[in-house]
């Protein structure tokens, strides 16, 4: 569908060494159609071959300009505030070099933007893990198609979407606020620009439209500046973003404070303690500045957090330096959460952390089957089954009844999950606080589901357990891999003639599974790994 009205989209490319994929960006935003009166190349002053690969494109594409900083600005903030002065447009939209903008997206917010006149205006984006092509979606339920916020204290949880690339902005509502982002070395500059907007309580149009493809390489030699985490700096600059953002917040409207508080226990807080490592120079680093941080925070966005952010609070006061069990902290910060044992009571019976740290875990008690941050561990029962062990939490599960287990295979591309067959749990002997249970399952069927979904040479699985109780309830959790579960195996199939397997343990320590079915999938698997070594080496 062309655009009702003349072309009134400016969008704005940042660029810093990125030769070899910012065109594949500009070409996106190039191809958005009439809607686009102009895109905007701003090079942050490169030192590769990126200045080239935009004049050259400026020189057969009308609509591209090309800004050309001769000081790198040190962050992304700068220039695309560059971008905005130099657009002329009355809207303006915001890419990365790394990053594409999908067919018709801006005509799509340009559309809602109009028909509903409000300066901000939102639409969906994914997360795209490369190489795989698995896609994430961002925040998840936060908002409804279709549905135009008012004004944003109405909805304190749009806080979450601190993203700056999956909105259009009428660019008059930034001029008249202000609003730009943080100049220089500023990283996270997307938490503070997004707080500026929403503290000037803008109407916002929502479409259910995918407008923003983010680009996620953690195995490229030069990662994006988010996902560069190698010392406390970057917990640094976060800290430091959410600070500036909470204040900014904080002071247009106490609902959106408290929600950005609440959003930084449950998500920022919990991702980065997930991802601590085992370094204890990092780890005493990161636990003291953390500590600091959370003395600032109001005691009423603590509470309001859920229990399991409340709980990481709690541990974090309780002991000035990382726990002997921190190990057992960062598995309860991944998602999903898994509280480890040994399980510990206070001298009144309540559920505590442990003997040695007595932080009370409030709420356990009440909290849904479903809720529970249980362990199942798993370790490998012959060639095409697992053994499961089904560990109970402070009693929670005996008073449900755990009856069946049942493994899910989920690819982590997108589409329907892959069950095997339910089977029973059975009391554990040895330990009264577990169950357990063997169960089989087919990798040559899992192999060629997977192929029905185009899953061809390397398929990628998160790997869950399904338990039903007797009372009805029912929960899903990852599986944490023991024994010798992990080792890779080369399967013979009568189907591809060799089935290469290769479980492995994902960062936030849960079992998943890469399949290689044939010759052919095999030797791609082992060119992946390869190549991951090789970018791992050029990195260090």
């Amino acid at each position: 569908m062309s655009s009702a009205k003349p072309p009134t989209v400016s969008i704005v490319v940042i660029a810093y060494n990125d030769a070899g994929l910012v065109g594949e960006a500009v070409a996106s935003a190039l191809a958005q159609g009439p809607a686009v009166a102009e895109v905007i190349a701003v090079n942050d002053a490169s030192s590769d071959g990126t200045a080239r690969v935009l004049d050259e494109l400026a020189a057969v594409h009308p609509r591209l300009k090309v800004v050309h900083r001769t000081e790198n600005s040190g962050g992304c903030g700068t220039p695309r505030n560059d971008g905005i002065a130099a657009a002329s447009s009355p809207y303006v939209l915001f890419l990365d070099s790394d990053d594409v903008l999908p067919p018709g997206a801006a005509e799509a917010l340009l559309r809602a933007a109009q028909e509903h006149r409000t300066p901000v205006t939102v639409g969906a984006c994914v997360r795209r893990e490369l190489p795989l092509h698995h896609d994430v979606p961002w925040v998840p339920g936060l908002y409804t198609p279709g549905e135009v916020v008012e004004r944003p204290a109405d909805r304190p949880e749009l806080v979450r979407d601190t993203l700056c690339v999956n909105k259009l902005y009428d660019r008059s509502f930034l001029d008249e606020h202000g609003i730009r982002f943080p100049d220089g070395r500023f990283i996270y500059e997307d938490f503070v620009f997004t707080a500026r907007v929403l503290a000037a309580a803008p109407r916002i149009a929502v479409i259910g439209d995918l407008v923003y493809v983010w680009h996620v390489r953690r195995d490229a030699a030069q990662v994006s500046i988010s996902l560069d985490r190698k010392d406390v700096g970057n917990w640094r600059a976060r800290v430091e973003a959410h600070r500036t953002a909470w204040r900014t917040l904080a002071a247009a409207s106490p609902e959106l404070g408290r929600a950005c508080q609440v959003k930084f226990l449950e998500y920022d807080l919990r991702m980065y303690l997930r991802e601590l490592g085992k370094d204890p120079g990092y780890q005493t680093a990161w636990w003291t500045l953390t500590r600091e941080y959370l003395d600032t925070f109001d005691e009423a966005a603590v509470e309001a957090a859920a229990p399991h952010a409340r709980w990481i609070v709690r541990v974090l006061r309780a002991t000035a330096t990382p726990p002997a069990d921190v190990e057992r902290l960062t598995r309860f910060a991944a998602e999903p959460p898994r509280l480890l044992p040994p399980y510990a009571t206070g001298a009144d019976g309540v559920p505590v952390w442990s003997e040695e740290l007595p932080v009370e875990l409030d709420g356990l008690r009440e909290m849904p089957v479903a809720a529970l941050p249980v362990t199942i561990d798993a370790e490998p029962a012959g060639n095409a089954a697992v053994r499961l062990r089904l560990h109970d939490l402070y009693g929670r599960l005996a008073e449900a009844g755990p009856l069946t287990a049942q493994l899910r295979f989920l690819p982590r591309a997108g589409g329907d999950p892959v069950l095997a067959q339910p089977v029973p749990l059975t009391r554990d002997g040895a330990d009264a606080g577990g169950w357990t249970a063997v169960l089989p399952f087919r990798l040559a069927d899992l192999a060629a589901t997977g192929r029905r979904l185009g899953l061809r040479r390397l398929q990628a699985w998160h790997v869950e357990v399904v338990v039903d109780c007797a009372d009805g309830s029912s929960l899903s959790t990852s599986l944490r891999p023991r024994g010798g579960l992990l080792r890779r195996r080369a399967l013979p199939s009568s189907r591809y003639g060799v089935l290469l397997t290769q479980p492995y343990r994902t960062g936030s320590g849960s079992l998943a599974l890469r399949l290689a079915p044939g010759a052919a999938g095999a030797m791609y698997l082992v060119r992946n790994r390869l190549g991951r070594a090789k970018a791992a080496r050029v990195a260090r």
